[in-house]
């Protein structure tokens, strides 16, 4: 019986790529980094994006907005009460609460504390809604502490700019002493200026819309004459939210531990000298 011999080393017929096995030997080269999750993304279904959606989101959370969160049981709470409650008691606790001249002289910490803590109108008003919705967002994008820094500001810069001409006019006599005891609650002023504050983080395309519709809601209200104080304070506290861009856009710690030259990285330190 006469067998064949191969020399040493030689691949036999069915080790040949497209030979008797017809299966093609596979390439051990790895893809370069990168590349194998661009093919993975290619081959997803078209609605894979459209699951990870978590429109939960959008409402505050105990874990990811606690600010929000907190602040909106608040609101709950004391809308419930003016809803619910004896409405002598109500009164008394709205005017107490009130940021008028006659409250400012004399408690102005306290007033600007106590009339945050209501929402005129009630709890389905478009104010109580935007508050769920937009202080949501600015939180999950800067955090609680410069969130609440922003509705702070809204709230008692346009509160101290509308209430102290007030002040001027009655003891000019343009006023009667009656418009020191205006009442003047809610967190209007505050959502007003977490809307432009939101809106510099937004891209173009949805920045402008938003500050177009907002503002001219705002100045429709104006030009209704039915409240112009409040309606002035509200487009003031929206420029105050736009006058926050700066600042919110810079992240926190961002010049920590930079290099003078800006590259990010310290320079190398300087060779020593042979002695």
């Amino acid at each position: 019986m006469n067998q064949s011999v191969r020399p040493a080393g030689a691949a036999s017929d069915a080790e040949t790529p497209g030979t008797l096995s017809g299966i093609p030997r596979q390439s051990t080269r790895r893809p370069p980094p990168g590349e194998g999750h661009e093919q993975a993304a290619k081959g997803r279904a078209p609605g894979a994006s459209a699951r990870r959606l978590r429109p939960w989101l959008l409402l505050p959370t105990p874990t990811g907005t606690p600010f929000t969160f907190g602040y909106a049981l608040v609101l709950a709470a004391t809308s419930l009460l003016a809803r619910y409650a004896d409405p002598d008691l109500v009164e008394t606790l709205l005017h107490g609460s009130s940021t008028d001249v006659a409250h400012l002289a004399h408690s102005p910490v306290l007033v600007l504390v106590a009339s945050a803590l209501w929402i005129a109108g009630g709890i389905t008003s478009p104010y109580a809604i935007g508050f769920l919705l937009v202080l949501t967002a600015l939180e999950r994008r800067i955090g609680g502490l410069r969130t609440a820094g922003v509705f702070l500001l809204g709230h008692v810069v346009a509160t101290l700019a509308t209430e102290v001409p007030v002040g001027f006019s009655v003891l000019a006599g343009h006023l009667p002493d009656s418009s020191l005891h205006r009442l003047d609650y809610g967190i209007s002023f505050g959502v007003a200026a977490s809307v432009g504050a939101l809106a510099g983080l937004l891209t173009p395309w949805l920045r402008w819309p938003v500050l177009v519709g907002f503002g001219g809601m705002l100045v429709d209200d104006l030009i209704a004459f039915a409240d112009p104080m409040t309606n002035w304070g509200h487009l003031l506290a929206l420029l105050v939210g736009v006058a926050t861009w700066p600042l919110l856009r810079r992240r926190p710690g961002a010049a920590r531990g930079a290099s003078p030259t800006g590259s990010g990285r310290r320079p190398a330190a300087a060779p020593r000298r042979a002695p």
